[in-house]
């Protein structure tokens, strides 16, 4: 489902990390690069843009203007496009390759690990997606191996380690969990009502796992849903039908849409998929929100 990032573009493709307003109407390219660079996260003081490349994390001003400059997270330096920023801003919550959970300081150092070790046998692996208001909760995604199938959960785990807890039963492929900003939902992407391979929709569920409510209804196939900090808006990427997975180069469609699912507007389209918005990614004051296209170059 998630391979090991080859931590390089497709040939004659760049990287450009992109800052829109939350209705479409401005949208600036701010860094360009002929490195893969993915999931810009910001920063809750506003002050600068998270992203990883190269299994690293950099920082950039979100006008570009300063950065990018390299976090230091060693020795934990394999990381993939999975991480989140606690609510005060101090703590950088990520997903390495070795399928565990650390945290970080904002400002760089060595990381201390917050997932479990499982039975071997498993195969079991985090991928971290959202944490909740208050700081307390992470929310992830399990992958484990079961009779020779992949099998995903939506799962949560204390952000000072702890006992994981299962919210999905793991009977289709689900994604991308995500907080909303009063911590009453999780919101996610989920195959359960799929009637052909691949087709995610967006859903949401109370964080114990009940009232679970499908928000997208559409053809195509809908993944990353990430709720502004003002509950307005959710922000999400949408791929062809027929898209297996959320794999790179596709073409994409950025959109927004009520809490609820109302009033879905296109944003922008373009060359893009794994990587380009895997994270939360809005501005603290929900005005703007930050993605990654990978254009082929000059275009």
């Amino acid at each position: 489902m998630r391979p090991v990032s080859p931590h390089h573009l497709e040939e004659s493709r760049i990287s450009q990390l992109v800052v829109a307003s939350r209705d479409g109407a401005r949208i600036k390219v701010i860094y360009e690069t002929t490195e893969l660079i993915e999931a810009p996260n910001w920063t809750p003081d506003g002050r600068w843009l998270l992203y990883n490349g190269d299994g690293r994390l950099f920082r950039i001003s979100p006008d570009g203007q300063v950065g990018p400059t390299p976090i230091d997270t060693a020795p934990i330096e394999d990381l993939n496009n999975d991480h989140v920023i606690s609510p005060d801003g101090r703590t950088v919550y990520v997903s390495a390759n070795d399928g565990h959970l650390y945290k970080v300081s904002i400002d760089g150092g060595k990381p201390t690990r917050v997932s479990n070790n499982h039975d071997p046998t498993r195969g079991f692996r985090y991928y971290l997606h959202g944490v909740s208001p208050d700081g307390e909760i992470l929310a992830y995604v399990g992958l484990e191996t079961e009779g020779g199938n992949v099998v995903t959960r939506i799962c949560t785990i204390p952000s000072g380690g702890g006992e994981d807890l299962q919210l999905t039963d793991g009977s289709c492929p689900v994604d991308g969990p995500e907080f909303s900003p009063d911590g009453a939902w999780i919101y996610y992407n989920s195959e359960q009502a799929a009637k052909e391979p691949g087709h995610a929709q967006i859903f949401r569920m109370r964080p114990d796992g009940t009232e679970v409510q499908q928000i997208t209804f559409d053809a195509r196939v809908n993944w990353f849903p990430h709720p502004s900090p003002d509950g307005s808006l959710v922000a999400f990427v949408s791929f062809p039908e027929g898209t297996l997975g959320h794999p790179a180069n596709r073409d994409v469609i950025i959109r927004v849409m009520s809490p609820v699912g109302k009033d879905v507007r296109d944003l922008d389209r373009f060359n893009g998929g794994q990587g380009t918005i895997n994270v939360a990614s809005w501005s603290p004051d929900s005005s703007t929100f930050a993605y990654v296209r990978y254009p082929l170059t000059g275009i």
